[in-house]
Order: structure tokens, then C-alpha cells, then sequence
């Protein structure tokens, strides 16, 4: 096998990482004399790295002597919730390490590669992500979270029919790909109007996360809302984003964070701050407006519904105009049972 061919290998391992949290996937699969001696990969986060993974892998670690490892990231050079995976690499007698891409967290960047390479070990870097790390990527090389803006919409353009009621406009199987969507996302935000009328639940129901996503919802003042609602059930972490001080008792996953005026730019640089690397906005009509007008939104995902609401239906955006047009890559199309996913990444 060549060198691309243990690299997938090592992608592919990265990819079961399910629980990683803010922590990158990362796989690793080490080779001796043309035969894979272990495979591993960061299980979940501030658990073992995928290279300590696959050398516990090893019936014993004299074994690792002189092999080679491909990693799809660069080895940590820092102690974060582990100790450092590029010394454990030199103390085992690597001889050679493959590796992916370059961390672009500065508390590594390079580091990683420094040190291996002052104890003579041979290191190439590919320059792939494998397609892995989309927002962590994104996060580190930008200062904020990937924003995704989600909605399901009739074929006239309308999210919403009869004001003040919730409209059901996808079928189980396009419902199904939005849970396997929030698995992928730290942070789901919706509007107060959104948060009201459809009261929704904001989490992974198709399974048991470890990190479920942190619930968002902007609101005027967090005092007036109902405890009936679901973000109050404890379900998952909650902050709600109110421009009134809180005056009521809470439950302890509801955080209350106040401001004058929360706006996209500054609720995302929040986030930030928090270290939140990606964001998944659901609605309503105006919070969408907003993050479109304050040109926040990375990748559109729009689900095509085959029903007509009319004239009176709530379109997909209302509110803030955008003062030039948002250019995005040809979608991709994809049919969901009844309904059709149009996925585009901004230009």
C-alpha cells in the first residue's frame, strides 16, 4: 500500500470520533514493513488521542520501534486534558510520521512537527484535511464559529402558513437527516417568535450524545417566557440571550447571558469567546434576515417541501435587507423521500 492509501486508512478511523466535542477527529494507524500493526482514533474528547490509541493497541509497545505513523492531524506538542502525543511518539522510537494537515490551533501549530523533527524523526505533511474538521478548521483560521442556516420551505418559498401556528412541511425521512445534521453542530440557535409558537426541542433525538448541542434562543426579556417550554426540560445546555436581566429561577443546564441589543455579530463573537466552533441557526424568518444581512452564513441548507402555502405564508427571510447579494457554490441536490435538500457553501 502507499503512503495516500494508510492515510485514508487513518481518515477513516478518525470519522467513528463521534464524541469529540470542540476537539478535532483525528485517526491513526501505525505501520511496520508494509503491515498495519494498529489502527486508532480520539474517541471522545478528553479522552487518549488517536496515536496513544493505537500504540495501547499494540501487544507490546516495543513493536512501534522504527514504524511508521500516519496521523491525519499534526501530534499535540501541549498538555491539554492529555499529555503531549509528539513526545510519546519520540519516546517509542517512531521513525517516520505521515501526517495530514498542520494543526491551526496556535497552542500547537508546528510545534508538534518541531519536536518530532529535533529527534529525528522524518515527517511529511500532506496538506489534507481528508474532508475532516470543517469547523475546527474554520474556527482557528477565522476567530469564529461555521454558521449554518437551516430551514425547510413550501415550493412558493414560504417556511411558515397561518401566522402564529406551526406548519409541518418536511416528511420523517428529510426529519431524519436534520437529526443526523445537529449531531455535526456544537450550538443550535432560533429566534424568540420561533421559540414561542413552534416551542421546539433543539436536540439529537436519532441518538445518545455524549455533548449534545448547546440550545440558543434570542430573546427580548427571558422573564416573560414560559418554564413550560422545552428548553427548560434539562434535556441538553441552554443559554438564553436576553437584552432584560433575568429576575426567575432557572434550572441549572439554563444559562442567562444579558445585553442591550444582542446582534449576530456580537452573539457570534460570544460564541467565539466561549470557543464554540460551529452554529447551526433553525429560525424564525427575522433571525435569519439578520444573520443573511450581517452576511454571517456559511452554508445554506434549505429542504424543499412539495406543498404551496400562498400569499399569505411567512417567507424564508424578513427583515434586515442585505446590501449586495450573497454569491454560493452550485448546490447539491439530494432527494429525501418526498422531499429535496438543496445544501450550498458561500463563495
Amino acid at each position: 500500500m502507499v503512503d495516500q492509501q494508510y492515510f485514508q486508512m487513518a481518515v477513516n478511523a478518525a470519522r467513528q470520533g463521534a464524541d469529540t466535542w470542540t476537539n478535532p477527529q483525528v485517526g491513526a494507524v501505525l505501520v511496520k514493513h508494509d503491515q498495519v500493526l494498529a489502527v486508532g482514533y480520539h474517541h471522545q474528547y478528553g479522552e487518549r488521542h488517536a496515536e496513544v490509541d493505537a500504540l495501547s493497541k499494540l501487544p507490546e509497545i516495543g513493536q512501534a520501534k522504527g514504524a511508521t505513523m500516519y496521523v491525519t492531524l499534526e501530534p499535540c506538542s501541549h498538555y491539554g486534558k492529555t499529555p503531549p502525543c509528539a513526545k510519546r511518539l519520540v519516546e517509542v522510537g517512531i521513525s517516520r510520521v505521515i501526517i495530514g494537515q498542520l494543526d491551526p490551533n496556535p497552542k500547537v501549530s508546528g510545534r508538534g512537527v518541531a519536536i518530532l523533527e529535533q529527534n529525528g524523526i522524518s515527517v511529511t505533511v500532506l496538506e489534507s484535511t481528508g474532508g475532516l474538521n470543517q469547523a475546527y478548521n474554520y474556527f482557528y483560521r477565522n476567530g469564529r464559529p461555521w454558521i449554518t442556516m437551516k430551514y425547510a420551505m413550501s415550493l412558493d418559498g414560504k417556511i411558515n402558513g397561518v401566522s402564529g401556528q406551526r406548519t409541518q412541511l418536511t416528511h420523517s425521512i428529510a426529519q431524519a437527516d436534520v437529526q443526523q445534521l445537529r449531531q455535526h453542530q456544537q450550538a443550535i440557535l432560533v429566534g424568540e417568535r420561533t421559540l414561542t409558537v413552534d416551542d421546539p426541542q433543539l436536540t439529537v433525538r436519532s441518538r445518545q450524545m455524549v455533548f449534545p448541542p448547546i440550545r440558543i434562543a434570542v430573546v427580548h426579556d427571558v422573564n416573560q417566557l414560559s418554564t413550560a417550554l422545552h428548553l427548560f426540560d434539562q434535556e441538553a445546555p441552554t443559554w438564553l440571550f436576553s437584552e432584560v436581566a433575568n429576575q426567575k429561577v432557572v434550572p441549572k443546564t439554563v444559562k442567562v447571558i444579558v445585553q442591550p441589543k444582542w446582534t449576530p455579530a456580537k452573539i457570534v463573537a460570544y460564541l467565539a469567546e466561549q470557543g464554540i466552533q460551529s452554529l447551526l441557526v433553525e429560525g424564525g424568518s427575522r433571525i435569519q434576515a439578520a444573520f443573511i444581512a450581517a452576511e454571517l452564513v456559511d452554508e445554506l441548507i434549505v429542504y424543499l417541501s412539495p406543498q404551496v402555502l400562498g400569499g399569505q405564508g411567512l417567507p424564508a427571510a424578513v427583515g434586515l435587507p442585505l446590501t449586495d447579494q450573497m454569491a454560493f457554490a452550485t448546490p447539491t441536490i439530494t432527494a429525501l423521500g418526498q422531499d429535496v435538500r438543496l445544501r450550498a457553501r458561500r463563495l
